[in-house]
């Protein structure tokens, strides 16, 4: 359903950590005049893990990836059905965190999300953040559910593209939820990237994104290197720390985020001002 530049959109907020409406549209805007293929809203860099059920619950201009997942199936399944209830195209589910569940277990709940909400459902496999990794064996019987389209793959790992394309099939969409080897995860087959650094350069990686889809290495290569550190310095803490402190740089969006987190620290705005100068974006 969707390829190319996916950008995990940040959630604008004031300095209280309550939602900014106006800067969400100002984002939204942007996105769409950059080319970018779809938005995934209320993801880990959209802070979903702060953000109360209510707002979850929200749909935009551009094709919107809404992130329902938890660690609860029964919360799972109300928040994706609100999501498409809101109107969005797709949902984005992550593996259930903290509880580590088996790989049985990670089947049984993404199959009664499918099967209890009807709408495209993209796995979520992110173990560095939730203590949980989904095999891809797991992945491919998932993908026999109908509803079930894609998984957005975050380990880095990319001898798993060759083996999901082969168990998976040629439509179940793979998507790279790790910037720094998008690029060649795209060459070896895959669909697109749900990105970080595309918040603050979506035209660079929309047109990343193409050249790879196409098997242009040269081209890819050519301009990923322009974004390499992006990629790098966007987590020199967590995310979305940086890339919030960046969009603000920007004048995209008001300094504001939700604790726990807490904004950049001084000491490590060099770093990502440096490379949002070396991406052009400065």
């Amino acid at each position: 359903m969707f390829r190319g530049s996916i950008v995990a959109l940040v959630t604008p907020m004031h300095a209280d950590g309550e939602i900014d409406d106006a800067s969400l549209q100002r984002l939204v805007d942007f996105h769409v005049a950059q080319g970018t293929s779809a938005i995934v809203s209320v993801g880990t860099t959209g802070e979903s893990a702060t953000l109360d059920e209510d707002e979850h619950c929200a749909a935009g201009r551009l094709p919107v990836i809404a992130g329902t997942g938890a660690n609860s199936t029964r919360e799972a399944i109300t928040l994706t059905r609100c999501a498409r209830e809101a109107g969005a195209d797709a949902a984005l589910l992550v593996t259930p965190y903290y509880n580590k569940p088996t790989q049985q277990g990670l089947y049984l709940h993404h199959k009664a999300v499918a099967e209890a909400v009807d709408i495209p459902q993209i796995l979520y496999n992110v173990p560095g953040r939730t203590a949980c990794d989904m095999l891809p064996e797991t992945v491919a019987r998932l993908a026999e559910i109908d509803n079930i389209i894609g998984v957005k793959e975050a380990t880095g790992d990319l001898a798993r593209v060759e083996r999901l394309r082969a168990d998976c099939g040629p439509d179940f969409a793979l998507y790279s939820g790790d910037d720094a080897t998008a690029r060649e995860f795209m060459l070896r087959g895959g669909d697109g990237v749900i990105s970080v650094t595309a918040n603050v350069a979506p035209r660079l990686m929309q047109a990343m994104c193409e050249a790879a889809i196409a098997s242009d290495r040269e081209r890819a290569e050519s301009i990923d290197a322009q974004l390499a550190a992006l990629h790098r310095d966007l987590f020199v803490q967590s995310n979305p720390i940086p890339v919030k402190w960046a969009i603000a740089e920007m004048g995209l969006c008001h300094p504001g985020i939700r604790l726990p987190l807490t904004w950049l620290t001084e000491e490590c705005e060099p770093r990502v001002r440096q490379a949002m100068v070396q991406a052009g974006l400065l």
